[in-house]
């Protein structure tokens, strides 16, 4: 016995996915005591690799860093419960800088900050692994995909992909929530059909 409760472990299940959500979190908060331009995604600096990463460390003041924090928080719980793996924690891993970089296919963005687009990309990884999951995780798969489509939908990134909304004093980068999306979508997909291959 070592002492530690095993569901500390990254190695225990949801342990790798509650690390990668609180290691987001700590970037998060770290990040905001920096200005938020020297992280931030721009279009002038969309090609750099290291810019796709630090987006998740910049935030426009306290309430949008809280907003994603517990975003992050209910991701983080999810994935506890639900018991998601080492490959869905990688899954979410890959679709982190995938999220950024794919934001350069939105010419009418100019800068993006924030844990939003990396937060439905963990969102989408979740509801991939729990649809090819079994059992009532099944169930609450489908729950949280159709839950997404119909945010995304009522959003309309590709209409409006930077929007004015009342509640916050910069303009919200919907499409960020759509880049995310797509590359949560995409890395659990691959990450799924690898470890299918690896399976004799």
């Amino acid at each position: 016995m070592n002492g530690r409760s095993p569901g500390l472990s990254v190695r225990a299940p949801g342990g790798a996915w509650v690390a990668l959500a609180g290691g987001l979190a700590l970037l998060g908060a770290l990040g905001s005591l920096l200005p938020a331009s020297t992280l931030a995604w721009s279009r002038a600096t969309a090609a750099l690799p290291w810019r796709w990463l630090t987006p998740v460390g910049a935030h426009y003041g306290g309430l949008h860093l809280l907003a994603n924090l517990a975003g992050l928080l209910l991701l983080a719980w999810l994935g506890r419960a639900a018991r998601l793996d080492g490959r869905a924690a990688l899954a979410w891993c890959l679709a982190w800088p995938a999220t950024h970089a794919a934001l350069w296919f939105a010419p009418a963005l100019t800068s993006y900050a924030g844990l939003s687009g990396v937060v439905h990309a963990g969102t989408a990884v979740a509801a991939v692994f729990l649809l090819a999951s079994h059992g009532r995780l099944r169930w609450l798969g489908l729950a949280l995909a159709l839950g997404l489509a119909l945010k995304l939908g009522s959003e309309q990134p590709w209409q409006a992909p930077v929007q004015r909304n009342p509640a916050w004093a910069f303009p919200v980068a919907v499409i960020a929530h759509a880049t995310g999306t797509a590359a949560g979508l995409a890395a659990a997909l691959l990450v799924l059909a690898a470890a299918r291959r690896r399976t004799p």
